[in-house]
């Protein structure tokens, strides 16, 4: 193993950072602050942070097959546009839910941007339990429910001969794995692949590498951890200066950058005081393994 840098590399904290997604096309890396209220775009060249507000919370971005970005918005699937910091809403779901929210979404490999849902938090990992779902935008701007008695819909991937979805419910303190069909989107057999231990604390984002191992955001936990989806093992730990990690993604010109948000929701200033880095963005170098780049939303 080549010996691991972990570094900070914004100088702002993030209420709720989330969602990292490299932009290669930008060499930018980019994500949001949920109850913040911004997509954020941190430059790989100019080591500068350029923020859009927005008028919800923002929850997860993704790149958009025709240009520009698609984003998670309330309880809206929306495009985003950059340059002229314009926000379209392509469609709403739980709509019969006004406590509901967005949470963290990805765009599959066939470009169908998958996000989940959950009730607002009344502080942090505090809710009113079973409120979310889970949903899929299609390139055709239709939305179909997959599931719903969701608590924190969460991270979620797919395995590299996309036959496999993996998906977390932060709550369940699992890593679930479901079969997939690329033809169609659709999932089914669910099954637990991982369970956190208790110092590991609450699964968040998560992403997959080269070699088709799982790293996930440990909430509570301060790390990020490599997990073999074949045997359900837990492969490695890396440890942040910051307890509340809660996404991760892989970046940089080949993929072997790993991006690290952050939050400081529900820190006091004495905690904060001891975690001065809480709500940063991290990049981490030397895992000697590297990611797959991000797929686009095909609509």
């Amino acid at each position: 193993m080549s010996s691991i840098k972990i570094e900070c590399i914004t100088n702002e904290g993030n209420r709720i950072g989330e969602s990292p997604v490299w932009d290669e096309k930008e060499s930018s890396l980019l994500y949001v602050d949920i109850s913040g209220r911004k997509v954020c775009r941190w430059s790989s060249v100019s080591k500068q942070v350029q923020t859009i507000s927005v008028d919800a919370p923002v929850s997860s971005v993704a790149l958009r097959k025709s240009g520009d970005y698609v984003i998670t918005l309330g309880t809206k699937f929306a495009a985003l546009k950059w340059k002229e910091q314009v926000v379209t809403t392509i469609t709403e779901v739980d709509k019969d839910k006004p406590n509901n929210r967005f949470n963290d979404g990805k765009v599959d490999p066939a470009g169908r941007y998958f996000a989940g849902t959950m009730a607002e938090e009344i502080r942090p990992a505090v809710l009113e339990r079973h409120q979310g779902a889970l949903y899929t935008l299609f390139s055709d701007r239709s939305v179909v429910k997959h599931f719903d008695q969701v608590d924190i819909s969460n991270g979620l991937d797919w395995s590299l001969d996309h036959k496999t979805f993996f998906y977390i419910d932060s709550l369940s303190y699992s890593v679930d794995a479901f079969d997939y069909d690329l033809q169609t989107g659709k999932i089914g057999n669910r099954r637990s692949m991982y369970k956190l231990e208790k110092e590991e604390s609450i699964p968040d984002g998560m992403c997959i590498d080269i070699e088709g191992k799982l790293w996930v955001a440990c909430y509570d936990g301060g790390r990020v951890i490599r997990l073999d989806p074949e045997t359900g093992k837990r492969l490695q730990t890396v440890k942040l200066p910051v307890s509340k990690t809660t996404s991760c993604c892989f970046g940089g010109k080949d993929y072997s950058e790993m991006y690290v948000t952050s939050a400081t929701d529900g820190m006091d200033k004495e905690y904060l005081a001891r975690q001065p880095q809480a709500g940063r963005i991290f990049k981490i170098t030397g895992l000697g393994v590297k990611g797959v780049p991000p797929y686009p939303f095909a609509g």
